[in-house]
């Protein structure tokens, strides 16, 4: 069956990749007039490193929108109401269709999206005639009007969303969005979008407030048939850095995103943040003080998972405190760190519309040495799960600095299910408090793992409480033949935050991860 394209859906296929290459007829002609051809192949890498260059030698101006009707004072289901014009899926479904994303909400700043086809690059002027506007929402003459004439205001794109075969080859799923200052996420194949990534934090949680670097200017790079991967290219501007950025996307049972970025400050940035990481953890089974909720747990993540550089899996469960925390880990050359949703069950949660049992984990895997620094984990106290609370990544130890030559990170990013470690240890699978029973003023922790092998005989408990031993440790088996339970008893005694640390140990050694955990008076 075939369908009649419009002009402007003709452009939106071609742009996507979805139209085979070298189409003859009126339709190619009336597409290149849409197209707005810059001079040679930009956004190439070492194009994008040059621009930042240029761009970090002189006083940032970043282009600030304008919003103006229909994409002002818009509400939440208004602006979910505003959609990419539908498009044929082209050949069997195969290929990349991209979805450029209106302005509105939060969402003001503009974002110049170019594509590089083969040889040419194209940018994507922007056009309201590419999105659809339900009726339910919006004047029908409001928007024709605006559909025949140039927008006012200056209005921009926000971001894009990237679409390719995930789940079925016969359906483009959506896998990647890059929208808001330098946020982007990514799913895995079966799961949902939870946390996201940026291209980098500064000053995340100092007493001055937080400068949000953005992604002011985005390209896609159309893949070659075959190709089962995407590549993305932005430029990032902010008032003390701009930085260069390349993501090459590889959809699957596990995304993978091959990131190289290349930064350039403008001044001394001592309080930076590599590859940064931001989720949601408002409450589960280890306090539920305050929250009236049908729920077990509503967390997009869990724990803060690591492998230092010299070997050791630490797990740090989350949590909501009362007071914002910051936590350092000192190491030298990482070699991975992410946010980890560990419980994969809908019984966990028991939320059928979330369904955060299909949240994915984040990893950061470095590639090269990165040197000394630490990882850096912020919690801060929220009061519904509508808002992100908790941001992890890597600092170096020495501030960056202006250098002609830029500031050059690689690393992979893996969204999916779990990290990939196959370390044969236990793993965290749960975190549970309470008050002791018998004792009111004092708690008990209950640490839950399981491992895929079979323990080791005589296992001991290692707990510790800011350094010092802690009391009335008991080990137990669970009815999961891998499954071990350690159990201890806590006396704030007064104290403001405590810090606790617990393994598992065989006679050779480590056999779990050690477990980590900050807990704040209620």
């Amino acid at each position: 069956m075939t369908a009649k394209l419009s002009r402007r859906a003709f452009t939106a296929l071609m742009l996507a990749g979805l139209l085979p290459r070298g189409l003859a007829g009126q339709a190619a002609a009336d597409a290149a007039a849409q197209l707005v051809p810059t001079a040679g192949v930009q956004g190439s890498y070492a194009s994008v490193v040059m621009l930042a260059r240029a761009r970090a030698q002189s006083e940032a101006k970043l282009r600030s929108g304008r919003l103006t009707a229909p994409f002002a004072d818009l509400s939440y289901d208004a602006y979910r109401a505003i959609r990419p014009a539908p498009q044929p899926l082209g050949e069997a479904g195969t290929g990349l269709m991209f979805d450029p994303l209106p302005p509105g909400l939060v969402f003001a700043n503009p974002v110049a999206l170019s594509v590089i086809d083969g040889a040419q690059t194209f940018d994507l002027p922007f056009d309201p005639a590419l999105f659809d506007f339900d009726p339910a929402f919006f004047d029908a003459d409001d928007i024709a009007r605006l559909k025949d004439s140039a927008p006012e205001g200056d209005l921009g794109y926000s971001g894009v969303r990237l679409r390719v075969p995930l789940n079925r080859p016969d359906r483009l799923d959506e896998v990647a969005v890059f929208q808001g200052a330098s946020y982007f996420r990514a799913v895995a194949r079966g799961m949902v979008y939870g946390l996201s990534a940026r291209g980098l934090a500064i000053g995340t949680a100092a007493p001055e407030g937080e400068e949000f670097a953005r992604f002011t200017q985005i390209w896609i790079e159309v893949p070659e048939r075959g190709v089962q991967s995407v590549v993305v290219r932005a430029l990032l501007e902010s008032a003390s850095c701009t930085g260069a950025y390349e993501f090459t996307i590889s959809p699957g049972e596990t995304t993978v995103m091959q990131t190289r970025c290349t930064l350039f400050p403008r001044r001394e940035i001592q309080q930076i943040g590599i590859a940064p990481l931001t989720s949601m953890y408002f409450f589960g089974p280890s306090r539920r003080a305050g929250v009236d909720d049908f729920r077990d747990a509503v967390h997009d993540s869990s724990g803060l998972q690591m492998v230092t550089g010299a070997g050791r899996r630490i797990w740090r469960s989350l949590a909501n405190p009362q007071e914002v925390q910051v936590s350092a880990f000192v190491d030298e050359n990482p070699k991975g760190f992410g946010l980890s949703q560990r419980q994969r069950e809908f019984a966990y949660y028991q939320d059928a519309e979330a369904r955060y049992e299909k949240r994915p984990t984040c990893w950061v895997e470095p590639v090269g040495g990165w040197g000394r620094g630490s990882v850096i984990l912020v919690e801060i106290p929220v009061r519904s799960e509508f808002n992100d609370n908790i941001v992890a990544f890597w600092r170096p130890e020495a501030p960056l600095q202006p250098a002609d030559q830029g500031h050059e990170f690689r690393y992979r990013l893996h969204w999916g299910a779990a990290p990939p470690d196959a370390a044969p240890l236990g793993r965290v699978q749960a975190l549970r408090s309470g008050r002791a029973v018998n004792a009111p003023d004092r708690r008990v922790l209950v640490v839950d793992f399981r491992k895929d092998s079979a323990w080791a005989e005589g296992i001991t408990v290692e707990a510790f409480a800011n350094g010092a031993p802690v009391s009335d440790v008991s080990l137990h088996h669970l009815p999961d033949e891998n499954g071990l339970r350690a159990a201890f008893v806590h006396d704030p005694d007064g104290a403001e935050v405590t810090e606790f640390e617990l393994t598992l140990m065989g006679p050779d050694g480590p056999e779990t991860e050690t477990w980590l955990y900050r807990l704040d008076r209620p």
